[in-house]
């Protein structure tokens, strides 16, 4: 099975109410963090074996998943004797390396640094801030078929805001409120990468969206999957309030 690397380093700056005190992928939706919402839907499919490239507080990363089985079970702790007891011992069958990959560092930089973990075999990316509710079989299938250097999910970002059709004279022939794909594709993540993907990876202020993807595209090495089901990225408030909802009512696309 491919590894997943997970860019979970960012400032999260657009959602400061909460990222002022944690990484952005620790923010929780229904009482789990984001990533851990990310690394489920990955897990679904077999897929159970996760780099996470640490930045911005990656401490607090580093320390969830170190209490794993505090988090997600009940216990009892005995003060006196200095013992825990775990009562339930549920736990994933997730295998989780957790790299430092520098406060500062690109996007780019941060894929590069996590080359040896990876070594030459091809690997999934995504951004720890968005969810979908892709299958990720027929992702890797539809790379597999394609022989490139990368897939790159295309997605259509849900629209903000009501579109109209307009004619010459001004007149209103259709409205939609908050049409969902009306500003075009755009990288969603969900990629699959092989290992070529680190020629194209300089230094640590390499942003991966800008040169590297750019100059994959003019080698034509860079495929799009274009996936119009349900993908949602937390960037602000607003998202993550839109998110939890969706958790709370049960109707979340993304669980699994």
């Amino acid at each position: 099975m491919l590894k997943v690397v997970i860019l979970a380093g960012g400032r999260g700056t657009r959602i400061s109410e909460e990222s002022v005190a944690k990484p952005k992928p620790m923010i929780e939706i229904g009482g789990k963090p984001i990533l851990w919402h990310i690394m489920k839907s990955y897990s679904s499919f077999g897929f159970n074996e996760f780099i996470i490239c640490l930045g911005f507080k990656g401490y607090i990363i580093k320390e969830y998943f170190a209490n794993y089985y505090l988090h997600m079970n009940d216990v009892t702790i005995d003060i006196k004797k200095n013992d825990c007891k775990i009562h339930q011992n549920l736990a994933e069958p997730w295998k989780v390396t957790l790299i430092d990959t520098g406060e500062d560092t690109m996007t780019g930089g941060r894929i590069k640094r996590i080359k040896k973990y990876v070594g030459d075999e091809p690997f999934m990316l995504t951004y720890g801030d968005g969810v979908s509710d892709i299958d990720i079989s027929k992702l890797l299938a539809f790379h597999e078929g394609h022989g490139k250097y990368a897939t790159v999910t295309a997605t259509q970002p849900p629209g903000r805001f009501g579109a109209m059709d307009i004619d010459a004279k001004g007149k209103v022939l259709r409205f939609q409120e908050k049409a969902s794909g009306n500003s075009g594709w755009i990288n969603g993540g969900f990629m699959i990468l092989q290992s070529e993907i680190f020629n194209y990876l300089e230094k640590d202020q390499t942003i991966f969206e800008k040169d590297p993807l750019e100059n994959l595209a003019k080698d034509n090495q860079l495929i799009a999957y274009k996936y119009t089901g349900f993908w949602h990225p937390m960037d602000t408030m607003r998202d993550k309030i839109y998110l939890e909802s969706l958790w709370i009512a049960g109707k979340a696309p993304w669980k699994s």
